[in-house]
């Protein structure tokens, strides 16, 4: 895709058989860097909680603050399609809020569509947002804003009961106005059926090779984060090693007193220095 990636160029990637590659992104810098590529969608994710705050789980997310850094990655990657997430409590406290938040990204960040993490009972609250004339994307599957709630997520629609159940979910999203779909943790075989049985783009996040696109986390991919990761998380890049040996070489250089030289560091002018020395002198 070339310009500015749109919604409707998304729909036309499902509709031709092309795969849609998306990004969890939250910073200009990072974004910038994206932009420069071949990439058509950036999410501004509520897991900035955790890679950017060191939060153990997504709820600490706040309105104001993924307002500022989606707006900063706006700002790095003016041309890709741009998902905001509603973080916890930004839409389950009635349709009213949930419009007014979902307005906020859109008005002041740019964004194209807004992420929900919807169950049964945030269709209300998907209508009212999709009527409100906002995109929005149905984050069904695993959803980390229940975290609280369920004590530890695990795999989705493992079984056949559930998988009909998250089918059946599916559908609703869409009939309720959703414009694309995420599939977080699903079977693969599930999210298959979903996407082929979906008129609306189908991006999965750890559901599998049959969905129309996939998005993984940037500091992931760039090999930044450590501890557990996700079984569909892939490193593609040790950047995490290459910044350690950086700051290491400069830890280095300024002990060894080799850093700054003359070529980073500002001079006076030609000849100023013997005039402030003859000052200085005067002054004595």
């Amino acid at each position: 895709m070339s310009g500015k990636v749109t919604i409707a160029e998304l729909m036309a990637a499902k509709s031709e058989n092309r795969k849609i590659v998306a990004v969890s992104c939250y910073d200009y810098t990072t974004a910038r860097l994206i932009a420069q590529t071949d990439l058509d969608m950036i999410l501004v994710g509520d897991s900035a909680a955790q890679l950017m705050l060191g939060f153990d789980s997504t709820l600490p997310a706040k309105m104001n603050f993924m307002v500022m850094i989606t707006s900063a990655v706006r700002r790095g990657a003016p041309n890709v399609c741009l998902v905001a997430d509603m973080p916890f409590l930004s839409y389950q406290l009635g349709t009213v809020g949930a419009i007014r938040n979902a307005g906020r990204f859109v008005a002041e960040c740019g964004a194209q569509m807004v992420k929900i993490e919807a169950t049964g009972a945030q269709l209300d609250v998907v209508r009212a947002v999709s009527d409100a004339g906002i995109a929005v994307m149905a984050h069904i599957g695993i959803r980390p804003q229940r975290i609280s709630r369920l004590g530890r997520l695990r795999a989705e629609a493992t079984t056949a009961e559930m998988a009909m159940e998250l089918i059946d979910l599916s559908k609703q999203m869409v009939n309720a106005g959703a414009g694309a779909l995420l599939l977080e943790g699903t079977a693969d075989e599930v999210a298959e059926v979903i996407t082929r049985r979906s008129d609306v783009p189908v991006i999965s996040c750890g559901s599998g090779v049959g969905c129309d696109g996939q998005i993984l986390i940037a500091p992931d991919i760039l090999g930044l984060t450590d501890g557990p990761k996700p079984k569909f998380s892939k490193a593609y890049f040790n950047m995490a090693q290459a910044a350690m040996d950086a700051f290491s070489a400069y830890s280095k250089e300024v002990k060894e007193g080799r850093f700054p030289d003359a070529e980073h560091s500002y001079h006076m002018k030609a000849g100023e220095l013997d005039r402030l020395n003859e000052l200085l002198k005067a002054r004595a």
